[in-house]
């Protein structure tokens, strides 16, 4: 009779002590998944102006919620750019609007709070915070004059995390970590 290797035996052994492995269910529940994801975007163009709707949904990873937690803010922008196809140059910028939120959390209060431009709000939750900071409505990206009717134009809109706003000593080893790499990206075209 063949006696099994020690190394198998070993794995056995090994397989035999850990029960949780073949209990159905109790195998721990799959990652939820993190980043941007872009909800809703609309280009509207009026007689005056040419604006912009987006909603976004932010899951942020572990390592970005555990440092908010901690108080360190957070900022996300919006980049919108404007061009006038060209076929024979690169396309011409004809406007570039951005926005900026800087999420924080306050511990001595409990309390988060969003600040935009010159504006800010408090809120109970993270979830609530990140909604204030992740839409927009009318927002405006160009006059109508700058137009011209018999051109065609497109919008490159954007929505991230801006990790260059961050405190210095936190940028030196974000470079590798892909759970701070957070956005996305959505072409329009205007019709």
């Amino acid at each position: 009779m063949k006696r099994p290797s020690l190394v198998r035996r070993s794995l056995l052994q090994g397989l035999a002590l850990m029960p949780w492995l073949w209990a159905p269910g109790a195998l721990p529940a799959q990652p939820q998944a993190h980043g941007i994801e872009l909800a809703h975007l609309d280009l509207q163009h009026s007689e005056a102006e040419l604006t912009l709707d987006f909603d976004v949904r932010v899951a942020l990873p572990r390592g970005v919620e555990d440092a908010m937690q901690r108080g360190v803010p957070v900022y996300f922008v919006a980049d919108a750019v404007l061009y006038r196809s060209r076929w024979y140059w690169r396309d011409e910028r004809v406007a570039r609007v951005q926005r900026s939120w800087r999420v924080a959390y306050q511990p001595l209060t409990s309390i988060w709070r969003v600040g935009f431009g010159g504006f800010n709000q408090n809120f109970q939750t993270l979830g609530e915070a990140l909604t204030a900071a992740s839409r927009s409505s009318r927002w405006k990206v160009a006059d109508t004059a700058l137009l011209d009717p018999e051109s065609r134009y497109y919008l490159d809109f954007s929505y991230r995390l801006d990790t260059s706003q961050l405190p210095s000593p936190m940028q030196i080893g974000l470079g590798g970590q892909a759970e701070w790499v957070l956005g996305v990206e959505r072409r329009l075209r205007l019709e």
